[in-house]
């Protein structure tokens, strides 16, 4: 039946997004054609959200183990965090620049995981 996910980012530099999660984030590619780079995801989760205004909206969020080390190590290589760790009590949430796509949530959860799951 559902054999994955794939998920769009949007970007108005998209050579620059594709550069950053090949060399920065290390994601591993194949090549679709012409330079249009699909990359491999980290194991997923989806969740569904209650809401007022927001339907039809989706995010894409990053998960770490260790905030601080993830921080540290993508630091080094020269990312810039757009927003300051704050406790949400299902985890602690960051957000990082992507180049040419604006940023993305990276988080350390503290609610049980399903990535993982059979």
């Amino acid at each position: 039946m559902i054999t994955g996910a794939h998920s769009i980012i949007y970007a108005s530099d998209a050579e620059a997004a594709r550069t950053f999660l090949r060399d920065v984030l290390g994601l591993s590619n194949v090549d679709a054609g012409g330079g249009w780079l699909i990359f491999r995801s980290p194991p997923a989760e989806v969740a569904v959200h209650p809401t007022g205004d927001a339907v039809g909206r989706h995010e894409l969020y990053l998960m770490c183990d260790d905030l601080e080390a993830t921080m540290a190590e993508l630091a080094a290589k020269g990312v810039a965090f757009t927003s300051e760790v704050s406790d949400q009590g299902w985890g602690r949430l960051t957000s990082l620049a992507v180049p040419g796509a604006g940023s993305l949530g990276l988080y350390e959860p503290r609610h049980p995981t399903a990535y993982d799951l059979p």
